[in-house]
């Protein structure tokens, strides 16, 4: 009954708040880009290539219900490679509009099912899909497999049917992932899961793969356990997705805290799966580990610690954007920072799922233009980490959470001579300055964005 009582304020206050639309995270939260172009690494090479594509954002516009997002489905961030999988694709321009309810409200009736493909969408505009990979049990196959990608046989029903044993993409995908998580399905780049960068998170979660050793990348955001995560993102009922870390309380109270997902990998006497693989069984060239299923996990409920989510992977609680408390899900992670079932949103949607790809807007709008007073919150707000320091041969700038603003990296000798510059675009978290050539000696580096600024001294040491 309290849960009813407060989507009925959440939602009475989303409705007043689409009257004074600059306060509706819903149409404020987008990044909008017109400059910026995304970038790609291709085999060999550690140096990301410009695409001709722009990155995040570049158009908000709103009515009364709705919101319309405008972007061509690329990060600031690089993208790639991709391997492991047998994937030769690269992220490519999706021309896309995403509608997105501004009042979404809880489904009363039997849950949706989240889908294969797009489920939602990042505040840079890059896709979110579900747990799936479209892969199933076969006990028929070659390979004990149906579905996916080609050479495997279809499943019954075709394609995007389920079946009784559904893949779960994470565990088995992980080799195609790039250093954000990330990978194309075609050309439409996507997250299953938590949009952090591998290589930030925790030596854990890359211990699979060493793509990160050569192809540097960062991701939507940083993993920080001592603040309330960013709002990453909007899922299809229009109900907001937060990354790892919330309040402890729903109520706002009792500092930060991980939020963690309510399911668990079932126990099968002596490995039994019914009408499937036994656990750890061999076909071909899969392992039919625990955990390679999504129906090898069970929600079991927590009622007595509030940072547990629930069947849909979220809760109700107080948010730095929703003072007044939403339901809100959270793209969750265990103590290593390695992303959990059900990583994002799922497996059924909390609210109605009304959001979709559209081709065009039918309905009177207005544009939403970020102001110049956001950017300075936003600057009073970064957590900047400058390292290694001393250093010898480059420099990192790394942002504590995320960036919603093209920053101005800036490196100066004790002179005050200009000797480097570089740039950390909006979206981004990682920027480096390579300082090989450069003499030892105490240097100033300046970050800064419009008239706001802030300076760090580095010694560099040869």
């Amino acid at each position: 009954m309290m849960h009813k009582t407060f989507l009925l304020v959440a939602t009475l206050l989303l409705g007043f708040s689409s009257l004074k639309a600059q306060l509706n995270p819903a149409i404020t939260a987008w990044m909008q880009n017109t400059t910026t172009l995304g970038s790609y690494y291709v085999s060999g090479n550690p140096v990301p290539i410009p695409m001709t594509v722009l990155a995040n954002c570049q158009q908000v516009r709103y009515s009364t219900a709705w919101v319309y997002v405008n972007t061509r489905g690329i990060p600031a961030y690089p993208t790639g490679i991709f391997t492991g999988d047998g994937n030769t694709n690269v992220a490519g321009d999706q021309n896309a509009i995403y509608k997105l309810p501004l009042n979404p409200t809880e489904n009363t009736g039997t849950p949706t099912a989240t889908n294969p493909g797009n489920i939602g969408v990042f505040i840079n505009g890059v896709s979110i899909f579900d747990w799936r990979d479209g892969v199933a049990y076969s006990a028929t196959a070659p390979n004990g497999i149906c579905g996916g990608p080609p050479g495997n046989p279809p499943c019954a029903g075709g394609p995007g049917s389920t079946q009784a044993w559904n893949r779960d993409a994470i565990p088995a995908e992980k080799l195609g992932f790039d250093c954000a998580k990330g990978h194309p399905a075609g050309t439409n780049y996507h997250h299953h899961q938590n949009p952090s960068a591998f290589k930030y998170d925790s030596e854990t979660s890359i211990s699979f793969s060493d793509i990160c050793d050569l192809y540097d990348s960062d991701g939507l955001y940083t993993i920080n356990p001592s603040v309330h995560s960013p709002l990453i993102g909007f899922a299809y009922d229009g109900f907001p997705i937060y990354g790892a870390y919330g309040y402890t309380n729903t109520d706002g109270t009792g500092g930060i805290a991980r939020m963690k997902s309510s399911y668990q990998l079932r126990t099968y006497a002596n490995g039994v799966r019914v009408n499937g693989p036994t656990v750890g069984q061999v076909i071909g060239t899969q392992t039919f580990f625990n955990g390679y299923f999504k129906e090898d996990y069970e929600y079991i409920a927590n009622t007595t610690d509030p940072t547990y989510l629930d069947e849909h992977n979220g809760r109700f609680c107080v948010t730095p954007e929703y003072p007044n408390g939403m339901y809100c899900y959270f793209a969750t992670v265990d103590e290593n920072n390695t992303s959990v079932f059900p990583y994002l949103v799922g497996p059924t949607f909390y609210g109605n799922k009304t959001g979709a790809k559209v081709t065009s807007v039918t309905e009177t709008t207005t544009t939403y233009t970020p102001g110049s007073a956001t950017i300075e919150n936003i600057f009073d707000h970064l957590d900047l980490k400058v390292f290694p320091n001393p250093s010898s041969e480059i420099i990192a700038i790394q942002i504590e959470g995320i960036n919603k603003q093209d920053l101005d990296i800036k490196l100066f000798d004790i002179q005050g001579k200009l000797i480097k510059e570089a740039k950390l675009s909006q979206g981004q978290t990682l920027s480096y300055l390579d300082i090989e050539t450069l003499y030892s000696g105490t240097y100033f580096i300046e970050i800064s964005c419009n008239d706001f600024s802030e300076t760090r001294k580095i010694v560099i040491e040869k």
